[in-house]
């Protein structure tokens, strides 16, 4: 159990203001649309959902800069949106939300990856993904790599955000994390199956418990079995830290130092697990960026995952709330912190 000590934890959080964080991969527009069903399609067997409401909101890696900012940081989102009208409201949308678009690159030879969910009496229903998932081209991770070398000396952390969707590349992996370390700028990953053993010599990689299952072709049963795969990905990797979610059993975190720190969930009400891997990278990061050990910036992740968890749709961690839910846990006060 990792406790925070009050006086370190106002600390941590006084440091998170106006820190700059990079966050590479696949932007996309989460839409959604809300409403009842109250009948059977004449056409189909399918339910007729009656929309009251949608919405349009920064989804994937532009979800990561969502929580960053409401925790006080600076993202800069970095990867690329279409030539069309999605392309056109995911720039409008970042602008609104009051980010940097700069690293926003124009890519006509796809779509900008929408997701849209249909949601009825607080339950999805159906989703529908546009998007196309090839790599991009070596022209666009050029101008990536180009574009994190001019930003480096003003950022405080990257996050590379993979989602299959073809932005983060194996020609473009390499190139970020050897950029970042010239700078000792820490790097986490969030990791999909594709590239899952290309991110070396990263300072947290932070795959959940099916991406690790399915990559090293194991089932994580018991503590053991997590125990022997979390090394396994620090000595494959030479990660610095690897942090495994396991979802209701909460997290583990292997260090490269031997150690090993087993972390209960948060979560009490499970209304949607979406974004939540958004989240706990988010925090982990910008607790990192300001400060505080691996260990310190594992918790907070833990805690600001079982928030989000409680909520239907994705939505971003509050910093208020994020505060309040470490001082009023049950453990912190147990602790005397």
């Amino acid at each position: 159990m990792v406790r925070i000590a009050e006086k370190r934890l106002a600390e941590i959080f006084d440091r998170l203001s106006g820190r700059r964080v990079a966050v590479v991969g696949d932007l996309m527009i989460d839409r959604y649309y809300w409403g009842a069903v109250t009948r059977i399609s004449p056409e189909a067997p399918v339910p007729v959902v009656e929309v009251s409401s949608y919405s349009n909101r920064l989804g994937g890696a532009a979800n990561v800069g969502n929580n960053i900012a409401s925790l006080g940081g600076q993202p800069l989102l970095i990867g690329v949106a279409g030539e069309d009208d999605a392309g056109s409201l995911l720039r409008s949308l970042v602008r609104e939300s009051g980010f940097d678009d700069q690293g926003i690159l124009t890519d006509p030879s796809r779509p900008t990856t929408t997701k849209t969910r249909i949601i009825a009496h607080n339950q999805h229903v159906v989703r529908l993904d546009h998007e196309r998932k090839e790599d991009v081209g070596a022209n666009i991770e050029e101008q990536i790599l180009q574009l994190i070398g001019r930003e480096l000396p003003s950022l405080s952390a990257i996050i590379i955000e993979d989602y299959n969707k073809g932005v983060v590349t194996r020609g473009l992996i390499p190139g970020i994390i050897a950029a970042a370390r010239s700078r000792g700028i820490p790097v986490t990953v969030d990791p999909k199956s594709n590239n899952f053993f290309e991110y070396r010599n990263v300072t947290v990689f932070k795959p959940n418990r099916k991406e690790a299952e399915e990559a090293l072709a194991t089932k994580l049963k018991d503590r053991e079995a997590i125990e022997v795969a979390g090394r396994r990905l620090l000595e494959t990797l030479s990660a610095e830290n690897v942090l495994l979610t396991l979802g209701e059993r909460g997290m583990s975190l292997f260090e490269n130092s031997g150690r090993t720190t087993h972390v209960p969930t948060k979560a009490r009400n499970v209304a949607d697990v979406s974004g939540a891997g958004d989240t706990v990278i988010s925090t982990l990061t910008m607790a990192i960026a300001a400060g505080a050990s691996i260990r310190e910036a594992a918790a907070l992740s833990n805690f600001a995952g079982g928030i989000v968890c409680g909520e239907v749709g994705i939505v971003p961690i509050d910093a208020r709330v994020l505060y309040k839910a470490v001082l009023d846990d049950e453990d912190h006060h147990a602790s005397g912190a």
